[in-house]
């Protein structure tokens, strides 16, 4: 078959572009004909290795050169670069005259359905139906959060095929034909867990409002008060983003400087989890979080806000790890701590974890995707 994805960009190091990257080598590999195209790479490197077989177009739309910028800003240029990208991408669809082509909420959602390049639709979403809601925004920009909220229940609707990765999100979007959960995956067979009795405690993401690392400070400054100085416990917030000074300005003003450290993008992620004993999730909003599936293979018990959507469904309470409500920032402290005075059931929370991983095996997940796409096979290709 011939399956196109749409993707901002594949240059970010991050969980979305990884799930690509790991989709379209193994539908290549499977003898797809895999076309990633993209609106804002501009000449970047990826951030993970695509197979050869996967051809690749950037439309160069810029999008995010008004990213900051002020309301009135996008208003008048976002129109202009959604003609440009819907006249870029038709005439890139009218060539590859895919089978199927899949969105990913990156922008060509409000307008892929009007393409008629022959292919059948397939929306795939990669955070929560409440994201914008959850910024909190008032004014104007609040106004224009719940304007865009609605308008995506009505483009969603005209997919062919609408996946979320998690029950709990799916039941936010009300019933709307065609729609299933299939959630992201991870390849068990490549993952050798560690002993987990460093004393480390990780968080991966980007240092973003989504990812609520300001809040996982201010929990830090709970329990290293609480376990006293020259306790030992380090946090290593793993990635990076726009809010890099300010979080590093907050870790010094807490003096937190000698335990807490910003290490910027990781390539060796594995050792990462190897020697981690705690993996804790401050986050606002999340789709599925990757970095709770990958942990879990790796038998790391987490910590972790329950919020929208995809930690309730990593995380059984109490037996792989520990929930507390979102925004809890006391309580988020408190499990941390729990968990770092009782080795023992650190150690067995890892165990379970990484015995309960095998439902997000990569394999098995993405039959399910090969499974969709080929209902709309054109036996011509074969």
């Amino acid at each position: 078959m011939r399956i196109v994805y749409n993707i901002a960009g594949m240059y970010r190091p991050s969980g979305m572009e990884k799930i690509i990257t790991d989709k379209a080598n193994w539908l290549a590999a499977h003898g797809h004909e895999v076309t990633i195209i993209t609106t804002e790479q501009k000449g970047r490197p990826d951030a993970f290795e695509l197979d050869s077989r996967v051809a690749r177009r950037d439309l160069a739309i810029g999008y995010e050169d008004n990213n900051g910028a002020s309301l009135l800003d996008k208003l008048v240029h976002y129109p202009l670069k959604q003609y440009r990208h819907r006249k870029r991408l038709t005439r890139a669809l009218m060539e590859i005259r895919p089978d199927v082509t899949v969105s990913t909420f990156c922008n060509e959602q409000s307008f892929l359905t009007g393409i008629k390049d022959g292919s059948h639709k397939v929306l795939e979403l990669h955070f929560s139906r409440l994201k914008r809601l959850q910024y909190g925004r008032k004014g104007l920009w609040g106004l224009v959060d719940r304007i865009r909220s609605a308008n995506e229940v009505r483009q969603v609707r005209r997919f062919d095929r609408f996946v979320t990765l998690t029950r709990e999100d799916l039941a936010q979007w009300g019933d709307i034909p065609g729609m299933c959960s299939i959630p992201n995956g991870i390849r068990l067979d490549d993952i050798t867990p560690g002993t987990h009795d460093s004393r480390t405690v990780i968080a991966v993401g980007r240092y973003t409002y989504q990812k609520g690392l300001d809040r996982l400070i201010d929990a830090w400054k709970t329990v290293t008060d609480a376990l006293g100085p020259g306790n030992g416990w380090k946090l290593r917030l793993l990635g990076e983003g726009e809010l890099r000074r300010p979080l590093q300005e907050q870790i010094d003003r807490l003096g937190l400087t000698g335990c807490v450290t910003l290490c910027g993008n990781v390539k060796d992620m594995p050792s990462e989890y190897r020697q981690a004993a705690i993996l804790a999730m401050s986050s606002r909003y999340e789709g599925l979080p990757m970095a709770l599936v990958e942990a879990q293979a790796y038998g790391v018990p987490a910590v972790s806000f329950d919020c929208k959507c995809g930690p309730g469904e990593v995380i059984v309470d109490g037996v792989t790890g520990r929930l507390v409500p979102e925004g809890d920032v006391e309580a988020l402290a408190q499990a941390l701590l729990g968990l770092i005075r009782d080795t023992e059931s650190r150690r067995r929370m890892g165990a379970e974890a990484a015995r309960r991983a095998d439902r997000f095996d990569f394999e098995t997940i993405m039959k399910q995707w090969d499974q969709l796409f080929r209902q709309y096979e054109n036996p011509a290709i074969r």
